[in-house]
């Protein structure tokens, strides 16, 4: 269950609105609470493009820095397990 929050609309935008989530079958509570979902997924989506191209771009100098080791302190090959059928 999610939080509540009040918020203030100018009388013309609240009625706008409130027409707007009629049409698409929604109370105006879901339909406030669906735009800002979708501007905060597409604000993430945003950011992690940008995070994958600045990577991208950047990947020759990351890798002469600091190497191939991605994960300092984990041994370079898995440890070796039993096999399932060993006991």
């Amino acid at each position: 269950m999610g939080k509540q929050t009040n918020i203030r609309l100018d009388e013309a935008v609240k009625a706008a609105a409130e027409e707007r989530a009629k049409r698409r079958g929604l109370s105006l509570q879901g339909y406030v609470a669906d735009l800002i979902e979708a501007d905060v997924n597409q604000s993430r989506a945003a950011f992690m493009a940008g995070a994958a191209a600045f990577l991208a771009a950047y990947t020759e100098e990351f890798e002469a820095e600091v190497g191939e080791d991605r994960y300092p302190g984990f041994p370079d090959k898995p440890a070796e397990t039993a096999p399932k059928d060993a006991a």
